[in-house]
Order: C-alpha cells, then structure tokens, then sequence
C-alpha cells in the first residue's frame, strides 16, 4: 500500500519507492506536516516538532494557557490564515460578513485507488493502475469554507502530485483572493534555491542562491508561464551536488498566471507555497460552488540527477499524451528563417525538393501563410490562405509537398488578432481591453478573450476546420505577447479578477478537444519561444520549442537550466544558419547540429543556398540523429559541467535505458591556448561491462566512471565533439 493511516497516532502516511511523506491530525484537529524525504524507517515522526514558548506567537483560544502551542511555528499541510500563523499562507478571502479569517481543521479523509483527475485542468495520470489517491477534508464552520486536499501518489517514480478543492459549503458568497496548490515545509538545515530565470531569447536559465530571512518570491503575471520565471523550484541542501546531498523539487502543471513563495522564517524553518498568482486574483465562490488549483509535481531525490531523472521519467511517460508520447518525432525543416514572410509557394516546393534530398522528414510553413500577412501588422485571426503567395491554396501546397513524400505542418497563433483583420472588425468585443483605454500592443496585436465562450468555439471550428479540410501533420502553435488590458467584455465586472484563470479553462479544453479529434497531428507548442515551457502545455504539445535563440551557444545555457526539470524529448531545437539570426555568432555546422541533437531535431535555414560540402554533413546529421534518437529521448541524461563553475565547455551525456549506448558530447565555448584537455567522469554505464569507446579503445564502465574519459584537443571557432560509447 502507497498509502496508510495509524488510528493509535493519527498519522497520515504515503510511501514511493524510496520516499515517505509524513502527515499527523494533532490533537486540534490540524493537518501537521511531519517529515518528507528519504523513508525514515518509522511511521511516527512526532519526534521532529518540539513545542516550546516561542516568544511574540500568539496561541489559538483553546490553547490560551499553553504558550507553547502557536501556528506561528507548527508546520502545517495547507495553512489557516488571518489566526495567527504570519508566514505566507496558502489560501485568502473574504466572507459575506467581511472577515478575512479561517482556520481549517481536519474533517475526515479518503483513499482511493488510481490517481485522481482535476476538472478542466491537466494533470499527472496513470495507465498501470498502481497509483493511489489519498483525499483530506478540511473546514473552516465559522466561515462555511471546505478545503479537499489531493495527493497523488505514483510510487515507481517517486513522484506525489497535490492538488487542492476549496469549497463554499455555506449559503453566502465567499470571494477568494488566494488559493494555491500546495504548501511544504522543510526541516531545519542549510538549503539553497535553484529556480530558473530568463527573459526572451534567454530562457530558463538556472540560477543558486542560499536562502535568506524572509520571502523569495518568483511569479509570472504576464498571462503565460513566462520566459522570465519558470513555475519550477528545487530547494536543495547548501552542499547538495550532481550526485549527492537532499533535493526537493516541487513543479506546478500550470501554463498562465503563477506564484512561488519560499520563506525562511524567524525559526529557521522552511515553506514552500505554490499555487496561482493572486495578484489580481479573485474568484466568486458560490454557495455550493469549488475551485480545483492546478497540480504540483513533487519528487525528492538524493543528488540533482536523480532529481532530474524522476521529472523526465513522469513528464515522458505519465503527463505527455498520445501518438507521440513516445514515438520518433519527424526531422523537420521550418521556412521562418529561411524566408520569414517573403515567400511563393516556388519558393517553398524548392525548399521542400532540397529537403527530401537531404534526408529531412517534414516542411513547416510558419507565419506569413495566411491573407494580408505580409508583416506582422495584419492578418492574425483570418486563418485563409492568401491566394498570391498560394494560388492554389493550402490544399494545392500540401498535395505538392505530399507527392515529394514529405510530412507537411503549419504554423497558427489561434489565440491572437490583429487590429487590421476581419476578425477585429467583425468582433472587437472578443479582445482582451479595458474600457475607454487605448491596449498596449505587442508586435502589433491583441489577445482574443478565451473566457468568452463564443471566442473558444469560434478557435475550435476555425482549427478544426483547417485539420479536417487539409492533411496537416504538425502543428506549431504560437503566443507571441504577454497578456495586458486583462477586461473580458462577456464577463461581469465583479468577475474580471477570474478572467486570467477562465482564460487558461478556455484553453485546455480547446487543446483536450483537438487533440483527441486529431490523434495523428503533432502539436509543438510555443509562446516566442519557450515563453510557456511547462508541464501544463507539455499535456498537450508533447515537445515545445525551447527558443526564438538557435545561436547553438546560447541555446547550450538554456538547453542546461531546462534540463533540470524538463526531459529532452520536450525540448524544440533546430540547425540555424551561420551568422546567427539572433547574436550574429559564427559557429560550425558540425556544432549546431550536436547542440540541435539534444533535443528534437530539425533546421531552420534556407536549404537551398547550402554547399555542397554543407548537404552531405546534413545527410550525416540526419542518419545520424536517427540513429540515436531512441537514446536522446528515452535514455537518462546526465550534465557533466557545470556553467557556474566551468565556462570554457559543456559537455553531456545521454545513455540509453539498458546501458548498452552512451552518446557523449561536448561543446567548447572558450579555446584557449595551451589548456586543460577537457576532461571528464562519465555516470551510468553498467560498471562491470566493456564498452568500445569511440572505436579508439575499450575500457570498463566503472573504470569510465572513476578514472574518466579526455577529449582529444579542441581547437577553432566553438569546436564540438560527439562520441558513442557502445557496450560489447
């Protein structure tokens, strides 16, 4: 059993393969956190909270006489608020009477066989039917507010999954001004923060730092998951390394509006609270009415790796969905930056002879396909083909680039309207903008109000429409601004403050509906690049591109910090031209593709002005990523440098599930004369099998592991190197 309950002491225990998470009902009837980590070897875990007079917190009345008792201190599964516990609390409202208080107290519970599902939102799930779900019931009489509290618990991949349900069980409207997903509280010691930054062309970009006194808060109010912070934090131990030391990481499945708060308090304790952004957030609870929070992915592991390995193994195989899932993913070539809008549909069949020529599997036709769109001034919203760059309409393209045997994809931005579009004029009502106010624009366009039912139906019939008339493959779906002006005109005004989170509703369902009515289309998402990487959109779009950046050297930074809780089958990357569109950077083609390689694979250049030295590497790029491909996306990854401590290189390593294959690679950022040979311990081979490396020399796995493999000599304009490992 995953999870149990001990009447004799009220504990609440779930178990994964090697974790055990620790819950007691105390004698007030609050949810206590006890202990999450490696299993402790007992099921009592009372042991670890000492109460003792903690001077200036106060005590809940039924304990007035005991100062030893104080919420202000007690580490708590999902936290009253307004009564005295004045850490970052879970959740916030307001009552009918005008209170702003709730202490919420155990009520029952319930387990469940299977993982639970959360209504209109994505979620882990699981086809074995080994997990369990354990449901809390808390509640709060005073002010007539239920809180369920799910956890999922999928043992073989030392994940548990939280959710939670606030529920209005009383007969006046309570208004939420919070509700987040989760809290978790972390026993005393030395912990650090790695949480992962950026901003566009610069994406997750992983940063270190110690945790001090007080509230780091890392947030997205930008109606995206953002470039700026990913909704992913790992708390580790100060010393915690690549191999070693106590990790937590804690994942929200969400694409829009989030917020993480990480408190060191004034005992030393640590709380994680993860959930919705509440900046402008507020929701009208009706009575009898709930709201489910988006899931948050928990895993704990010894050593950042393993840590990593848990996210890639549930991201891969129990949050992505359908065809895809696991299946070879289509060489690709996208015309963007071979042609960006000026193009004729000649000009695309050449691309298209030159890439069957070479190998490639695909063409994507990405913006610029549609009427009037020949910048990014007009257009969006009109999803018709414009006869003069297709006379014979997106039909007459796609037979053509069929009859070559190539795959076919388009590239849409549903979501988005231009000003100067039939769509604007016929409805200007269905954009997102605040009354009597000029919007802020961004490249030129607004967002459609998905809240809006009318909108929803009118993105469905349109896409629909577009993949039942044409033999699309692939689709590339875009969201290239943030979201301003946030005021849905179908929405009441005491309402606005839900739009944000309707919008996301609106949008999950869109992609549930699509996805299921058009099993055999790859969806890559996109937001300007990896502006909504997340576990939310990776529920529908079983890869996302990584990057508006191809520049092969920026994109090992950002490749680095995804890779941290994203695997590599999720991760969009192409082969760009030289000099780079994006920094100008000179690079060699042999580079772009081993940092292309780490990802999805496929190009973005214009095929048809290559050499013919050029064409016969790609050829071997191709056949060779092929090749390999098995062990890229379903192998374990393992970073063998570390930026913050090396930048002359990068170096990885791939190795395949049997440890039968290693692909080694590196990539140097910085030759210098007369330096270090790079040099490096691989990780796991099987240590007592032979491996041939490189064809130069066979040698034990353990032996590759502890003593270490030396990179010939590097040298030129950010030299790369990859190389196999193959078990005799």
């Amino acid at each position: 059993m995953s999870i149990r309950y001990i009447e004799e002491t009220k504990h609440l225990i779930l178990e994964t393969r090697n974790t055990g998470y620790h819950m007691k009902i105390d004698r007030l009837g609050y949810l206590q956190h006890m202990y999450y980590g490696p299993k402790p070897g007992q099921d009592d875990m009372s042991y670890s909270f000492r109460y003792y007079d903690r001077g200036f917190s106060g005590n809940p009345y039924a304990m007035r006489d005991d100062r030893t008792y104080s919420l202000d201190s007690m580490p708590q599964e999902y936290t009253s608020f307004g009564v005295g516990d004045f850490r970052v609390s879970s959740i916030a409202a307001s009552c009918s009477d005008g209170s702003r208080c709730a202490e919420f107290k155990y009520v029952s519970h319930e387990i469940v066989e299977g993982k639970y599902s959360i209504p209109g939102l994505p979620c882990v799930y699981d086809e074995d039917g080994k997990a369990q779900t354990l449901i809390v019931t808390l509640k709060d009489n005073a002010a007539n507010i239920g809180i369920k509290l799910y956890y999922g618990v999928l043992e073989d991949l030392d994940v548990i999954t939280r959710s939670a349900e606030i529920i209005n069980t009383g007969k006046e409207m309570v208004w939420l001004r919070k509700a987040s997903s989760m809290c978790l509280e972390l026993p005393y010691g030395s912990w650090d923060m790695m949480h992962f930054h950026g901003r566009h062309c610069m994406e997750r970009q992983a940063e270190r730092v110690k945790l001090f006194h007080g509230v780091h808060t890392l947030l997205s109010g930008r109606g995206m998951s953002s470039h700026q912070h990913n909704p992913f934090v790992i708390i580790c131990d100060h010393e915690a390394t690549e191999d070693s030391g106590a990790c937590y990481g804690m994942m929200l499945m969400y694409s829009g509006n989030h917020k993480t708060e990480v408190e060191l308090d004034q005992f030393e304790s640590v709380r994680v609270v993860m959930g919705l952004n509440d900046d402008r957030f507020r929701w009208e609870l009706e009575p009898g009415t709930s709201l489910h929070t988006p899931e948050v992915i928990l895993t704990y592991a010894e050593g950042l790796t393993a840590l990593s390995h848990n996210y890639h193994r549930c991201i891969r195989n129990n949050v992505v969905r359908g065809k895809y899932k696991l299946s070879h993913r289509p060489v690709l070539v996208n015309n963007w930056e071979a042609t960006y809008f000026d193009f004729t549909e000649e000009k695309l069949l050449e691309l298209a002879v030159k890439a069957k020529e070479l190998g490639i599997e695909m063409l994507v036709l990405d913006d610029g396909w549609f009427r009037n769109r020949n910048d990014d001034k007009a257009g969006l919203g009109d999803w018709t083909a414009d006869p003069q760059k297709l006379p014979e309409g997106l039909g007459g393209l796609i037979s053509k680039i069929k009859a070559l045997g190539l795959k076919f994809g388009l590239w849409i931005e549903p979501e988005m309207v231009s000003e100067d579009s039939e769509l604007y004029k016929a409805h200007p009502d269905w954009a997102l903008t605040a009354p009597d106010r000029e919007p802020m624009m961004a490249r030129n366009q607004l967002v459609l109000d998905l809240s809006n039912r009318d909108v929803h139906d009118y993105l469905y019939e349109t896409i629909s429409g577009l993949l039942r008339d044409h033999d699309i493959d692939y689709i590339k779906w875009d969201f290239n601004r943030p979201i301003s002006d946030v005021y849905s005109h179908s929405t009441p005004s005491a309402r606005q403050g839900e739009v944000p989170h309707r919008y996301y509703l609106s949008l999950y369902e869109l992609y549930d509906r699509l996805t299921k009515e058009f099993p055999d289309v790859l969806f890559e998402g996109c937001a300007g690049g990896g502006g909504r990487f997340d576990a939310g959109m990776l529920q529908y779009s079983p890869q996302i591109w990584c990057s508006d950046n191809t520049d092969p050297v920026a994109r090992l930074a950002i490749q680095y910090g995804t890779s941290f809780g994203y695997p590599s089958s999720a991760m969009g990357a192409h082969v760009s031209a030289s000099p780079n569109h994006q920094t100008g950077r000179r690079t060699p083609l042999s580079t772009r593709g081993i940092a292309a390689m780490a990802g999805t694979f496929g190009y973005e250049l214009d095929l048809t002005k290559l050499t013919d030295e050029e064409c016969e590497e790609i050829k071997k790029q191709i056949e060779r990523y092929k090749e390999i491909e098995p062990v890229i996306h379903d192998g374990s990854l393992y970073r063998l440098s570390d930026p913050s401590e090396n930048s002359r290189y990068y170096c990885w390593e791939n190795v395949s599930r049997d440890r039968s294959r290693c692909v080694l690679s590196v990539v140097v950022t910085d030759p210098q004369a007369n330096y270090t040979l790079v040099h490096v311990k691989l990780k796991g081979l099987d240590p007592d099998a032979v491996y041939s490396v490189g064809g130069e020399f066979e040698c034990l796995g353990k032996t590759l592991m502890r003593n270490g493999y030396t990179f010939p000599q590097l040298t030129g304009d950010y030299p790369a190197q990859q190389i196999d490992i193959i078990r005799i």
